[in-house]
């Protein structure tokens, strides 16, 4: 395995982590944006206040998701175990 086979595979690994942790990242700073106008615009400056509703939010979008997370990592280690078997001979 050269160098540029090298380098596509850990371009091929640093996105599908950021594929698998957008769902759930993009949640959280929704939820947190929300959270925060609303507390600007009720004038209530309470800092747990935005921890409860963003774990809540973080734990559906996990639950839901978790289908497709699981069947990209499968594919992703699928073509990689593909990939190392084509080195070997």
């Amino acid at each position: 395995m050269g160098p540029d086979e090298m380098a596509q595979l850990v371009r091929e690994f640093l996105f599908t982590g950021l594929l698998l942790v957008a769902p759930t990242v993009i949640t959280s700073l929704v939820v947190g944006l929300v959270i925060a106008m609303l507390q600007t615009i009720t004038s209530v400056q309470e800092q747990t206040l935005t921890f409860a509703p963003r774990i809540l939010a973080v734990a559906v979008v996990i639950a839901l998701s978790l289908t497709w997370s699981l069947n990209v990592l499968i594919a992703f280690t699928q073509k990689l175990f593909e990939q190392m078997a084509g080195v070997a001979t």
